[in-house]
């Protein structure tokens, strides 16, 4: 529901931008004119209610629309798909700068006329990713999987912690085991009465090698799912050298279910953090790294790379090549991370993914 009254009556123009700074309960909206004159300024409700709201009133203000929001990925994921629902054209608008929030200050309206100017002025051309695809549903359960992972090691850590404290009766038999023992072992403690230390010891260790057990158990049923999603969508990708279900997946989530929103073969090494970025001074010509783009896409990028220096043939010569040219390690890694981004390209860029069914 609108937090302000809308007036009865606004002037339709030709051209209208606007800008919405989005929030967990309130969208706050800026319309400015094709000459940036600000039309009228609103509050909406972050629900279903005042999305239609929100775009009605915007309708109304001009017969060309254009909307700029902030945080597409986020809370403004909503709004997003209801504007394309509509049919009306989005940009993705990122956060103005410090330096510009120092001099302006900073509100939710400054915000909001701030991303309408960005689109108005060509500094904002980012299209938006689409989340009602099969990627959506890997990027979902990359992160039930990424979460588990984290609680297992954290699982394995703590497991290790308690049996360096553990009474020399119990501590000086588990210690030299291997992990996987470890855990059988101590998943298979009985503790009893819980009224000695010992006893406490083993009701602990017995605890947290069972939640190990159970993690690793939805892990493998998330990795299963990844595995099939991506065999399915990018088999080509999945079976490439050092790739797997998991890059592949990581790939397919930067590109988005809209991957053609990526205008071209180097847009997306910029996407990826890989593109070069001239690092030469005088005499000297070189690239460095770049320290841009999709983290998660870099590292991943980054793992398959150090899995076929070390395994891949082709790559093991490329690297002895460039070494004896003078490339350091860091700028051999740099190339064969553009070269992987080049091969991912080529064979993501043909896909048109379908919405996924409910």
């Amino acid at each position: 529901m609108s937090m302000s009254p809308v007036p009865e009556v606004v002037q339709q123009r030709h051209r209208a931008v606007i800008g919405v700074d989005t929030h967990k309960y309130v969208h706050v909206a800026v319309a400015l004119d094709e000459f940036g004159g600000i039309i009228d300024a609103q509050r909406f409700a972050a629900d279903r209610a005042g999305y239609t709201q929100l775009i009605d009133w915007a309708l109304g203000l001009g017969r060309k629309l254009t909307f700029g929001i902030e945080g597409t990925g986020s809370y403004g994921a909503g709004l997003t798909a209801a504007v394309r629902r509509r049919d009306i054209g989005v940009i993705e608008v990122l956060r103005t700068d410090r330096r510009d929030r120092r001099l302006r200050g900073k509100n939710d309206t400054i915000d909001a006329e701030n991303a309408a100017r960005a689109v108005l002025g060509g500094h904002a051309t980012a299209v938006p990713k689409v989340n009602d695809g099969v990627v959506e549903m890997l990027r979902q359960i990359k992160v039930a999987k990424d979460i588990a992972v984290k609680a297992r090691t954290a699982a394995m850590i703590s497991l290790k912690a308690v049996l360096v404290n553990a009474p020399p009766e119990l501590r000086e038999p588990l210690q030299p085991l291997s992990k996987m023992a470890l855990i059988d072992r101590c998943a298979g403690l009985r503790p009893g009465p819980v009224t000695t230390v010992p006893a406490a010891t083993k009701h602990a260790l017995r605890s947290i090698a069972r939640r190990w057990q159970q993690l690793n158990e939805e892990i493998k049923t998330h990795q299963a799912l990844l595995t099939d999603l991506t065999g399915q969508l990018v088999p080509q990708l999945v079976t490439a050298f050092g790739v797997g279900p998991d890059t592949a997946a990581e790939l397919l989530i930067v590109a988005g279910d809209n991957i053609d929103r990526v205008r071209s073969e180097p847009a997306w090494a910029r996407l990826c953090g890989v593109a070069p970025v001239p690092a030469s001074s005088g005499l000297t010509t070189r690239h460095r790294l770049n320290r841009g783009g999709h983290r998660q896409a870099n590292a991943a990028l980054y793992r398959a790379v150090i899995v076929r220096m070390q395994h891949h043939e082709p790559t093991k010569a490329y690297v002895t090549r460039r070494t004896l040219e003078g490339k350091t390690k860091a700028e051999i890694i740099r190339c064969l991370k553009r070269h992987l981004a080049r091969e991912a390209w080529a064979l993501l860029r043909p896909l048109r993914i379908a919405p996924a069914t409910a």
